[in-house]
């Protein structure tokens, strides 16, 4: 067993690594760029250098500064985590070279995994299922066309170097595929380097149902069981779950040897992921296999009670795998939440910002997280959005379905954006709990997952208001003692008024919603008047940010942030007091301009000052954390301004470009 590694990776993954190698009694070296000089996965090791810049490409994706730290630290070996160089051929080779243990796959199984089209062939000879389409290595645009319309529709275009819903793009048209090709394309490029794609008849309702795949230098392979992956957005895991549910005994092994005919037939070593599309009728047919361990590999270590890193390690070391196939066992269930910075109602759009509160459920035996981020940390617009993973055990599927929800419930963050409430709801829909899965569930299910804007429960309010009115008390307390007559009428600041309770108003704006609540000082205590009616209203600090309210009859906790955000029952009610004095017209500030809708890098700019455009025209493409949003014209116009170009960063809110309106002639 190796006595020294470096982990080539940060945020989560790096410290689930380090904290299965303190268990083994192995020391470990982290490596971190400027951005993440504070990071806890620097913490969590043993030693860490600085490799570059924020940017990936100017730190973690530099491998000759990565194995010449490895040499210079003394490192035996590599592990790469996911993503980054994880299933970089390249660096894997110059690793061996090197004569530092790459804790991974060998060089050739990364290359024929690594190009889709290549992978193909090969299961087509290992007789594993594929999916009818186009992978071959000829990508002239003419020949793409009329693979497209031979396939028919609707089809899907992947990046054939990629994984991780980078570079795909759904095609329900021949009208769309030249738009389509060239976005997939260019996200491929970005993303690894390689533009070249396959085209594959895009399956209706399919699962996303994948096996964890081991193999071992002496020819042994298991799989460690399946997990469900089917709940996605735009192509990437949201919830996963093992096992799969539904999954039949014959199924089970039909797929479990294909998995493992496709690891034989490469010569794997190490983790891996055998990937499938399931159909409705009971077809199964071979998606992609990516060649290092999943970010979802936590559920399967719940119901196999093995630890896959420590697998890896021992594999790579060059020992046997720890079990057969035969004393591998399945026990109870798990689900796995990723939890991330974005704006699920604005198209999961990822988000960035300070992590100014975080509360995460309390760990278990049952109940697990996997992170990288501590209160206080940011999220950048350098790397993945993803802050946790939500890991939960049950003894059956229900019971883990409410173990989930239950610790969705007391999972609460503030400062950046996150899906917290979409896992939520996604967690509590009828259709979800009956294991009604397919890859396009959220789709199919966007009407309950976003419901219309509803006024928020008097809890709420009042839980904003006690913690506004006791803010009040003390500030107007402080001035009191301060003031050269502490016994004047005016320094009291009690709001009494003559004849009358004395009352307090509040305006809480929430989105754009605006709510007139006020407060009467009574004999017997406060009142509150809400829009549904009047209640008496009592409270007591808990802590720092904890009140119990008393409202009316129902005593409750709650969580109210100094910016009144009010944290109740698993959701984030981010409401601000309206000051009508300093409010500002936003459409009128902004005018004509169009905004980034958040930060990034401008990867291309499809128009030029004095253009005409018709509404939905693509004016200028923005890329954040590998993913693309096109900035379109919401009405007809001319350009007037360009305020960025290629490969400029603009922050959440800049003016990108200056759209006059067009005006029909009366």
């Amino acid at each position: 067993m190796f006595t020294k590694i470096l982990i080539a990776n940060r945020g989560e993954i790096a410290c689930r690594v380090a904290r299965t190698a303190r268990r083994l009694g192995i020391k470990t070296v982290a490596v971190y760029s400027t951005a993440d000089a504070q990071a806890q996965h620097v913490k969590a090791c043993d030693e860490a250098y600085w490799i570059g810049e924020a940017p990936a490409t100017d730190s973690y994706l530099r491998g000759e500064k990565i194995l010449e730290i490895a040499k210079l630290s003394g490192a035996e070996a590599i592990h790469p985590g996911y993503g980054f160089l994880s299933e970089n051929a390249g660096f894997a080779e110059s690793c061996q070279q090197a004569g530092i243990v790459f804790i991974g796959p060998p060089t050739q199984a990364i290359i024929a995994m690594g190009l889709k089209s290549e992978s193909k062939r090969l299961m087509t000879e290992a007789q594993v299922p594929l999916v009818p389409g186009y992978h071959g290595v000829d990508q002239s645009i003419e020949l793409l066309r009329e693979q497209s319309q031979a396939i028919g529709y609707p089809q899907l275009i992947k990046a054939s170097a990629g994984g991780g819903g980078k570079g795909m793009r759904v095609v329900k048209n021949f009208a769309e595929f030249d738009a389509a090709l060239a976005s997939a394309k260019r996200e491929a490029i970005s993303s690894f380097g390689n533009d070249s794609v396959l085209i594959e008849r895009y399956l209706q309702q399919p699962r996303h149902i994948e096996l964890q795949v081991f193999a071992d230098t002496l020819g042994n392979v298991v799989h460690v069981f399946e997990r469900d992956c089917s709940m996605q957005r735009r192509h990437q895991k949201v919830i996963e779950e093992a096992p799969a549910p539904g999954m039949t005994p014959e199924l089970r092994q039909a797929m479990g040897q294909a998995a493992i005919n496709a690891a034989k037939a490469i010569g794997y070593v190490g983790a891996g992921t055998v990937e499938f599309l399931l159909d409705q009728s009971g077809e199964f047919f071979f998606m992609e296999m990516n060649t290092r361990l999943q970010v979802e590999h936590p559920v399967s270590e719940m119901i196999s009670g093995q630890d896959l890193v420590e697998w890896q390690l021992r594999v790579a070391s060059g020992q046997a795998l720890p079990l057969t196939q035969e004393q591998l066992k399945i026990n109870g269930h798990a689900f796995e939440a990723r939890v991330y910075a974005e704006t699920p109602e604005r198209d999961f759009l990822p988000a960035t910002g300070t992590l100014t509160y975080l509360h995460a459920p309390t760990e278990t035996e049952h109940v697990r997280i996997d992170t990288g981020v501590r209160q206080g940390d940011e999220v950048s617009m350098f790397y993945d959005p993803m802050i946790a993973k939500l890991i939960v055990w049950g003894a059956d599927r229900n019971q883990a379905l409410k173990r989930l929800q239950a610790a969705l419930g007391d999972y609460y963050i503030s400062g950046v954006k996150t899906n917290l409430a979409f896992l939520a709801t996604l967690a509590s829909l009828p259709d979800f709990a009956a294991a009604k899965l397919d890859t396009g569930f959220i789709e199919q299910h966007l009407d309950e997952l976003f419901p219309k804007a509803s006024t928020p429960p008097n809890e709420i309010f009042a839980a904003a208001c006690l913690a506004a009115l006791v803010t009040r008390q003390e500030q107007a307390t402080q001035a009191q003692a301060q003031s050269s007559d502490p016994y004047s009428p005016w320094s009291v600041a009690d709001n009494w008024r003559m004849n009358l309770d004395g009352f307090d108003s509040f305006e809480f704006q929430l989105g754009e919603a605006l709510y007139a609540v006020q407060g009467s000082h009574r004999a017997d205590g406060y009142y509150l008047q809400t829009p549904q009616g009047e209640h008496l209203l009592m409270g007591e600090r808990l802590g720092e940010y904890e009140w119990l309210v008393t409202l009316g009859q129902k005593a409750f906790r709650a969580k109210v942030l100094d910016n009144l955000t009010v944290l109740w029952e698993g959701k984030t009610w981010e409401l601000r007091l309206h000051d009508p004095i300093h409010e500002v017209d936003e459409q009128s500030a902004h005018g004509g301009n169009l905004t980034a809708p958040m930060p990034g890098a401008v990867i291309a700019v499809q128009v030029k000052v004095g253009d005409q455009v018709q509404a939905g025209d693509a004016l200028m493409i923005v890329v954040a954390m590998k993913m693309e949003h096109t900035i379109t014209a919401p009405h007809a116009g001319e350009v007037k301004e360009i305020y960025f170009q290629v490969g400029d960063q603009v922050k959440d809110g800049d003016v990108l470009l200056s759209l006059e309106q067009s005006h029909e002639p009366t």
